[in-house]
Order: structure tokens, then sequence, then C-alpha cells
């Protein structure tokens, strides 16, 4: 999809509170497959899924044994769904319970639903009970809510793995867990998650929108991130930098509200450089806690965007790095 089509996309989709974005599976397998064995034992939540239609519980139903599941809860908002006994409109949310036994999806489903007295929000005190009783949370929440609903998770202090947009990175509450080291990135990011599956009613905009061989209505935004406190091999490895500060100053211009140097990109990171520098926000796919140090976000010394001449590049986080022998000697 085009850069913006898919703004207009997501644009009218947080304007309406419209977040019928569904996950693909592939995408759920790609990602889930380096978290596996964390889920031993484990209680996972996907408190905004329908189980007849979410891949979320379609993947752990699928996988419960194999991932050494303890349960596994799903909970619907009203909207996402019809009552299932009778087909009219439910106005009231429902969740299901499933612990391993050997049944088919449907029967699972049309057996174990559970209705709420409220409408199954995840902010509701009955979702919240759940929530409770979970161990991880697994899902695609409704990105229009998506501070509210990370808040929630840090409140209750619950492991999480959950599809968000990249601009996320930008809320300050989201910033200072990832400054905090209490949350990271994912594996997948970007062009890493293939699509999402969209209702009839929204128009397929631009060159990345196509219908799968399932009929579903696939858009690509291409500028989503899995946000997580899984840990996983990636946020261990450091960053190969290869470019160096001395001789070549001229490419590195320092800011006028900040003492600290300007990068445009990730790999561009001088590695003989002991002062701050200030990089994209997609840094952060990469980064590795024990290799940089997270100063600060946006903002210079006087509290204004960080500017260059006067102008202002896109976003930008400043780090130190930590490996640098000037640093290590200090």
């Amino acid at each position: 999809m085009g850069r913006a089509g898919s703004n207009k996309l997501l644009h009218v989709a947080k304007k309406s509170k419209n977040d019928e974005f569904y996950t693909q599976l592939s995408d759920i397998e790609s990602e889930l497959e380096h978290y596996e064995t964390q889920f031993q034992g484990k209680v996972v939540y996907c408190n905004c899924d329908d189980p007849q239609v979410s891949n979320f519980f379609e993947y752990f139903f699928q996988n419960f044994k194999r991932l050494g599941l303890k349960k596994l809860v799903a909970s619907c908002y009203k909207e996402q769904t019809r009552d299932l006994l009778n087909q009219t409109e439910n106005e009231r949310g429902f969740y299901l319970t499933y612990s391993g036994e050997d049944a088919e999806k449907s029967k699972v489903v049309s057996d174990s639903v559970v209705y709420f007295q409220g409408d199954g929000d995840f902010r509701n005190h009955e979702s919240i009970e759940l929530l409770k009783q979970s161990d991880i949370v697994v899902t695609n929440p409704p990105f229009s809510l998506f501070r509210e609903y990370v808040d929630q998770l840090v409140e209750y202090d619950k492991k999480f793995l959950i599809i968000g947009n990249v601009n996320a990175i930008t809320y300050k509450e989201i910033f200072k867990l990832i400054k905090d080291n209490r949350a990271w990135l994912g594996i997948k990011l970007g062009r890493g998650i293939s699509g999402f599956i969209v209702p009839d009613h929204y128009d397929l905009y631009g060159t990345e929108a196509r219908i799968d061989a399932h009929q579903n209505r696939i858009v690509s935004p291409n500028n989503c991130l899995w946000l997580t406190n899984l840990d996983h091999s990636q946020r261990h490895v450091d960053i190969n930098l290869t470019n160096t500060y001395v001789g070549n100053e001229d490419q590195y211009p320092t800011y006028d509200n900040y003492d600290a140097i300007n990068v445009n990109k990730t790999k561009d990171i001088p590695y003989d450089f002991n002062g701050v520098v200030g990089v994209p926000i997609t840094f952060l796919h990469k980064f590795n806690p024990d290799q940089f140090e997270l100063i600060k976000f946006r903002k210079g010394d006087d509290e204004k965007d960080l500017s260059i001449n006067g102008k202002c590049p896109y976003f930008r986080i400043l780090v130190r790095n930590r490996r640098c022998k000037s640093n290590l000697s200090a």
C-alpha cells in the first residue's frame, strides 16, 4: 500500500474509533515462534478477540499442547459478533475458556461461550477480572485506544505481546516504558508484518492492497510493530557499527538546542563517537540495552523539538553508545 493510502485508512479508523484490523495467521506464527518457550504452563488471554474469527485464538488453540499452555481465554466486544445461538444482534460481549480438551474448534466455541453482563470492553470490570487471572496477553488491540490499553497491562503487571502502529513509539508513556527497559519492540516491524484483514466496507487503498486465496481483503500499512515485554534473542545482539566520526565530522551536524550529533540512519551511527547521538525512531527495532543507553526523546534542552539550522528532522531519539571506549573509561 502506498504511504498516502495507508495513512488515510489508519486516519479514518482512528477518527471513527473503527479498529477492525484483523491480524493474519501467518504474521502471528512468524512472530510467536521467537517466544514459544515462555508459554509453558501459562494462562494466555486474548482480550480483543472473537474466537470465531480471531487468528490469535486460532494459533493458540491449534498449538495449545505444543506450547504447554495451562489455559486459553478469549473475550470479545459486543460489536464484533452476532449472538451465536440465534444470530440476532448481540448487545453483550462474551468470552470462552479452553483448557486443552480434544474437540473441534466450532464445538469448543459453541459449548464454552459465556456472555458478559456488560459489553466486553477490555476496560470493563468483567474483562479486568479475566485479565487478573492471566499470565500473558497476546492480541491486536484497538489502535485508537493503544495508550490506555498498554497502561492497563502495566497497571496489572502483565506480560504481553501486542501489535501497534510504529508511531506508538512517540507516545511519551510508551517511550518511558522502553527507556526504563519495561517494554521493547518485537521481531517484526513495518513490511515484516504482511498486512491486515479488513471488512467489506473498507476501501482497498494502494498498490499493496489485495484479496487473498481465501477471499480475505488485505491492506498493508507497512507501519506497524510488535510491542512486548517478553524477552527475545534479537534485543541482545549488538548493532554492527562501521562508520567513523573522526574525519567525517561534516556528515554529523550538531543540534541547535542539544549537545548531540544527528544520524539519519541507524547503520550510520559512528562507533568512535562517545557523546550523544540523535537516531531515527526505527533504531528501537535493533536496540540492545547492553550496547546503548536511551537518553531522551525528541526534545532539546529548551524542551522544543530538536533542530538543525532552525529546521526539525523527523522525531529523533537521543542515545549514547555504552561500548565506546571513551564511555567505558569515563
